[in-house]
């Protein structure tokens, strides 16, 4: 499966005022370094958690629809299925009705019955599913621990931007990392 981000988030999930506060900074010569390690502290909580923590919507690519008729959907929480299409020879798609489709917003799996759904003609990638992924539009709908695991990364890689030899330099605060673990979707 290839995941493709279609629309980012409008929003991080910390504020610039917010991080500044967390790392007591007071003028604004580091702003672009602190905004940039903000997103960076997101994309790597989501990352190593398989979630998106601000409304985003994602491109998921199958070869075929899976036989027991199951799609474990990462990134999560997923919040709608948007769309399905299937891909001819050619490359051209064509829109499956989303009706056949449950989706489990608990599990963020989606179950179907494969045998009733048009099958892609073309042999890889050819099923696409476009769905809306986040647990909200506002930095606030994210969990707290959450928050708090991309400020702790903020931090440690503001305080340590000039160690050499990247994460081998300057191990990762394993307190985030628990913060993140207990989010973490597990796959099979």
């Amino acid at each position: 499966m290839a995941s493709i981000l279609l629309t980012p988030p409008a929003v991080e999930p910390l504020s610039l005022a917010e991080a500044k506060a967390f790392l007591r900074v007071e003028t604004a010569d580091d702003d672009s370094l602190i905004a940039a390690l903000i997103a960076a502290g997101r994309i790597h909580v989501e990352r190593q958690a398989g979630l998106a923590l601000i409304t985003q919507c994602w491109r998921l690519v199958f070869d075929c629809w899976p036989e027991n008729g199951r799609i474990a959907l990462r990134p999560a929480p997923v919040k709608a299925l948007i769309a399905a299409r299937v891909l001819d020879f050619d490359g051209e798609g064509r829109a499956v009705d989303l009706r056949p489709f449950v989706l489990d917003l608990s599990t963020s799996a989606l179950s179907f019955r494969p045998w009733t759904l048009p099958m892609p003609t073309r042999i890889a990638a050819g099923v696409e599913l476009d769905v809306a992924a986040g647990f909200g539009d506002a930095a606030t709908d994210v969990p707290e621990p959450l928050r708090q695991a991309v400020r702790l990364f903020v931090a440690h890689w503001y305080e340590n931007r000039g160690v050499v030899g990247g994460m081998q330099g300057a191990p990762l605060p394993p307190n985030a990392a628990a913060l993140v673990a207990a989010y973490r979707m597990l796959t099979l």
